[in-house]
């Protein structure tokens, strides 16, 4: 008997078992599909196209873009709206610009005027040529091309613009000013740092100096912050310190210049890397490069009082950084940064989070690029829940506009 109760249990396990494995083996395998972070979007630029720039007013973002044919540049922009880009439309051609990979056009929008900057040549020197604004006015559905920014009417050097949106469909526009360099005895010459409003018809009123003494070729950037504008830009001490300095407009006036940090990076020549920054309500971040100490890196300050004080800086970098940043906040404590850097025999495009408390996510590698000039300065935006990017890429015979999204939610 107990016997045949073995013999029935071993058959019943081996039953049992059998019809298990079957049961598992016939379930479909599924397999996880991986989340695409960055991904690269067409865009409306053509060949010999380079020196994109990028502005979002929250709604849709606004692309303005260079293009070289022969002797002649043609300033071009489109609208990137529901994943979607309008047609491109000219701005203005000519063929007396001053193109630079650093200095390069700027784009802006206010309750549909559209602003845009260029450089054209005032003389034959190599550092003369003045900024041209071109506005295109909704109310009149036209524009108004090629007025002067700076009204000084001397053949110096003028660029490097930040532009904002202000009140009353205005503009409020910042740049490096160079009308005293024709005045100054040899290595003595001092760049300027102005700012202007432009008026919803184009004038240009309220100019006014911001600091008398500034490095000659880094970009400015400005912000606009719960008091008002704010501008960052690299300052040059008489003692050839070229730390980041800033100006903000407080209760009807700006302020003196002051130092956001004190790298005390001593360098006697312009190192063509000005910082970035942006504002969310009553804080502010900014991202900067330095090499002080023969330390190459890229660093992040936060405000929480509208830029009058900072904190301590935090470093982003993987080592020996490019700089060439750009820098977004996505809410009142994060912001995202991009900057270049090598990374082994290559140059790269990175993007980190960092947050007002000091930590940062994994640093994201968004696509390679070169390290030439040419390549110029990556821009970044932030619409809805992406991030967006757009640097001039070298990798085809002609120079193209690379234009990629990634995901907030991953950084």
């Amino acid at each position: 008997m107990t016997k045949y109760i073995l013999s029935v249990f071993v058959m019943i396990s081996l039953f049992s078992c059998k019809t298990e494995t079957k049961k598992t083996t016939s379930e479909p395998i599924i397999k996880e599909k991986k989340e695409t972070i960055v991904q690269h979007l067409s865009n409306p630029t053509e060949n010999n196209s380079s020196l994109p720039r990028l502005f979002s007013n929250g709604k849709e973002i606004y692309m303005s873009w260079v293009v070289k044919n022969d002797t002649v540049s043609t300033l071009k922009y489109a609208v990137f709206n529901n994943e979607k880009w309008s047609r491109p439309e000219a701005i203005i051609s000519g063929s007396d610009w001053f193109v630079n990979w650093a200095d390069f056009p700027v784009i802006a929008e206010n309750n549909g005027n559209i602003l845009a900057s260029l450089l054209q040549k005032s003389a034959e020197g190599t550092y003369t040529y003045d900024v041209k604004l071109n506005l295109f006015s909704k109310e009149k559905n036209q524009w108004k091309n090629n007025f002067l920014l700076n009204l000084d009417g001397k053949q110096s050097e003028h660029g490097f613009v930040s532009m904002l949106p202000y009140k009353e469909d205005s503009f409020f526009v910042t740049w490096l000013d160079g009308r005293t360099l024709v005045d100054m005895p040899k290595g003595k010459e001092q760049m300027t740092l102005r700012g202007a409003i432009i008026t919803k018809d184009g004038k240009v009123t309220q100019d006014i100096l911001l600091d008398d003494r500034t490095c000659e070729c880094c970009n400015t950037a400005a912000t606009m912050t719960e008091n008002g504008p704010i501008v960052v830009y690299r300052n040059r001490s008489e003692e050839e310190i070229r730390d980041i300095g800033i100006v903000r407009f407080k209760n009807g006036k700006w302020t003196e210049p002051q130092i956001v940090v004190e790298d005390n990076w001593h360098i006697p020549g312009c190192p063509v890397n000005g910082p970035a920054i942006d504002a969310s309500g009553s804080s502010v971040a900014m991202a900067w490069f330095t090499a002080a100490d023969d330390n190459a890196r890229v660093q992040v300050v936060f405000s929480e009082d509208n830029g009058a004080t900072f904190g301590l800086p935090v470093r982003i970098d993987n080592g020996n950084a490019m700089g060439r940043v750009d820098l977004i906040m996505i809410d009142a404590n994060n912001a995202v940064v991009s900057w270049m850097e090598p990374s082994g025999l290559d140059t790269v495009i990175r993007v980190v989070k960092v947050s007002s408390d000091g930590t940062q996510g994994k640093p994201l590698t968004v696509s390679k690029t070169r390290s030439e000039r040419s390549s110029g300065f990556p821009q970044m935006e932030v619409l809805g829940d992406k991030i967006y990017l757009s640097w001039t890429s070298l990798e085809k015979e002609e120079p193209t506009i690379e234009f990629v999204s990634v995901l907030k939610n991953k950084l």
